[in-house]
């Protein structure tokens, strides 16, 4: 958290408040966290882009304000208790809300991230055209993985994380501890269609939120999509298709939401 949809939510609530508008200061008080801020101040955004989990603010004179939200990070229109940095516009000011202190934010020369090893690395992005089944269908095939550590990778799909992970993977009906180079064709284009779809659900709803300190839309308002999740954070309650109980498991380090009955047993 957050994720594609809450970054996508995030950068569009956004946009039109601050395009054209000269960010007069970056003001904060911890520059190991907030780096190489100043190189940003005194620039008109020209655009506010995103790509995987991470904010790009587009500024005058090929400079760019990469924000990445970390795990409870979110750009509010008013200040609040946890407000660790502040975006000063020429009419407005955003404020940058984090409660548990991971997100960041970096001034660097546009596209020149080797300070940001992830996204040197980043796959396509899955409600664009390069998320294109042929290679969606090669990188499964190249990995023996299982199939919710490489969606967690990145590389495969920018921006998914364990919320949408777990969902397309039910949605698919495809079992999150399946090695990714065992699908078939036909079910790499179910994961591949679920992929899109779920994620453009949620981007619709504005994201989910799922507590009191984590994500929400600018205007403080929270997403909608957690009230139509069908696996994630669901576990012991029954599957919307089969009724079963929802089980919880562990993969690649993370709490995976799974169907046994729909996707099939774990290991």
């Amino acid at each position: 958290m957050p994720e594609l949809p809450e970054v996508e939510t995030t950068r569009r609530r956004l946009r039109p408040l601050v395009l054209g508008q000269t960010l007069r200061q970056v003001v904060h008080h911890d520059p190991a966290r907030y780096r190489n801020t100043a190189l940003a101040e005194g620039r008109r955004i020209l655009e506010v882009d995103r790509r995987g989990k991470f904010l790009l603010f587009a500024l005058e004179g090929g400079v760019e304000l990469v924000a990445h939200l970390g795990m409870t990070g979110g750009f509010r229109l008013e200040p609040t208790p946890h407000t660790r940095a502040a975006l000063v516009l020429e009419g407005r000011t955003l404020y940058f809300h984090d409660p548990r202190r991971f997100g960041r934010l970096l001034g660097v020369r546009r596209g020149d991230y080797r300070e940001i090893p992830l996204l040197l690395r980043l796959g396509p992005e899955p409600l664009s055209e390069a998320f294109a089944f042929p290679g969606f269908f090669r990188g499964l095939k190249e990995s023996a993985r299982p199939l919710k550590a490489l969606l967690l990778d990145q590389r495969l799909a920018a921006g998914v994380g364990n919320i949408y992970a777990d969902e397309a993977l039910f949605r698919a009906r495809l079992s999150p501890f399946r090695p990714a180079r065992s699908l078939t064709e036909e079910e790499a284009r179910r994961l591949h269609r679920a992929l899109r779809e779920v994620l453009a659900e949620a981007v619709e709803l504005g994201g989910s939120t799922l507590s009191d300190q984590s994500y929400r839309q600018p205007d403080g308002l929270p997403g909608g999509f957690q009230a139509h999740h069908a696996v994630y954070g669901r576990e012991g309650l029954p599957c919307p298709a089969c009724g079963r109980p929802v089980e919880r498991r562990v993969v690649a380090g993370r709490g995976t939401h799974f169907c046994p009955t729909c996707q099939g047993e774990g290991p």
